[in-house]
């Protein structure tokens, strides 16, 4: 993305899953917003929309993949999948292939991806972590009667080991100044060592298609929400914002680090996910804000939290005091809970009634004592029940993504206006 960048080419860019860190490289490389295309959170229809609303008004819109071509949800393997958004963009897929360790076994690995599914069209390989240039003949001279181009070879180089934590990649905001200075080094290699007129070719082999509008929220009320953010708060869907504000919100940023109280005249609250447990110190020591986080939370200020934000708002995370709100103590363990969850409301919440289906997805370490009883949970593999709500609050470690569910950004928004109206904000 960077190196085509380079080029004068206006970027786009979007992921395919329910990643949040990824996106955010994407924004930095590109200069605009990262999106997401999941089609088991949002549907299978609603991927062409949001893919076209990723790409307006750029030249190419690149989809970087999830884990494996063919790797999806577990609910049958597939949905989700890259191969997935693929066939439903019909766009061409760049493989990019770990060669390290392989010469003429490179062929049968592209041969395999190739012909798995003869509707996921594998248009170019690029070759990864190529140890020469004698390494990177006999690769191309073993993928060459297979007919698919390759159209890069990137040399092995311990500086392109990235940054990561249990989660995945540090979050660019923690670190933009060394990212950025990253991202001109890989993108000089890339340069280099890639054919970027020959993937844009291949680009523009996608066929066009007609796409109607992302389906945005009706206006509800004018509302002031404060949104936590900073380094330990990074995790946010750029179409939730968006949602958010189309039903009427402001969207007022703060830093549960530093700020010892909420944004003045705050209607509401959104705490999404993050790293609440590397900056667990800062968060605790801040006091003054987790106090006043929950005199107002208690007083019934319209709050929507999302696993770091549940961790937030608990009593407690691991050794450290938190805000008290949620009944429950939170525990950094070294089990990953990972994997797409359709959660129930068994209660009224601010972001759905009782009884209204949620499909969402968990990703974290951590564990609540006592879980909750908010929501029914259930997967392929797993049931349960999970999550804290009222009236006013809903806190769990499901992720939502509103590319199709508009009417949760209405109710979140309409609920907040509702509380403004009987009560008095921040």
């Amino acid at each position: 993305m960077a190196a085509l960048r380079r080029t004068g080419t206006d970027v786009a860019a979007a992921k395919v899953g329910p990643d949040f860190i990824d996106p955010s490289y994407h924004a930095l490389a590109t200069g605009r917003p990262g999106r997401n295309l999941d089609a088991w959170m949002c549907g299978v229809d609603a991927i062409r929309p949001l893919a076209a609303k990723a790409a307006a008004g750029a030249d190419i819109l690149i989809v970087e993949g999830v884990m494996g071509l063919f790797d999806g949800a577990a609910d049958d393997g597939h949905t989700a999948s890259t191969a997935h958004i693929a066939k439903l963009l019909d766009a061409p897929v760049l493989l990019v292939v770990d060669a390290g360790a392989m010469s003429g076994s490179v062929a049968a690995v592209a041969h395999g991806f190739s012909t798995l599914d003869a509707d996921v069209r594998v248009a170019g390989v690029v070759l990864n972590r190529v140890g020469s240039d004698g390494h990177e003949a006999l690769l191309r001279e073993a993928v060459e009667p297979l007919g698919i181009p390759v159209v890069g070879a990137l040399r092995r180089d311990d500086a392109f080991a990235w940054r990561d934590r249990h989660l995945g990649l540090v979050p660019v905001v923690e670190r933009r100044a060394e990212v950025e200075r990253s991202l001109e080094r890989l993108a000089d290699a890339i340069a280099r060592q890639c054919d970027l007129a020959a993937i844009a070719a291949l680009a523009a082999t996608a066929p066009p298609f007609e796409a109607d509008a992302v389906p945005l929220p009706r206006h509800q009320a004018d509302v002031r929400i404060a949104v936590a953010s900073g380094r330990a708060f990074s995790f946010a869907y750029r179409d939730n914002l968006e949602a958010l504000g189309a039903a009427g919100a402001e969207l007022v940023p703060f830093d549960p680090a530093c700020d010892e109280r909420l944004p003045p005249a705050a209607q509401g609250l959104v705490a999404g996910g993050g790293f609440p447990e590397v900056y667990a110190d800062e968060l605790a020591a801040n006091r003054p804000l987790l106090a006043d986080v929950k005199r107002h939370l208690d007083d019934g200020l319209p709050t929507w939290a999302e696993c770091g934000g549940l961790l937030w708002l608990a009593r407690s995370l691991d050794d450290h005091e938190m805000a008290g709100v949620v009944d429950a103590k939170a525990t950094m363990t070294d089990r990953l809970t990972l994997g797409y969850r359709t959660a129930t409301a068994l209660t009224g919440t601010p972001i759905v009634p009782a009884g209204t289906d949620v499909r969402g997805h968990e990703f974290h370490y951590s564990a609540m004592e006592p879980p909750g009883e908010a929501f029914a949970l259930r997967s392929r593999f797993a049931r349960g029940r999970a999550g804290f709500a009222s009236p006013t609050l809903v806190a769990s470690y499901l992720h939502v993504h509103l590319g199709s569910r508009p009417d949760i950004a209405e109710r979140f928004v309409a609920t907040v206006s509702g509380a403004a109206r009987r009560g008095k904000p921040v």
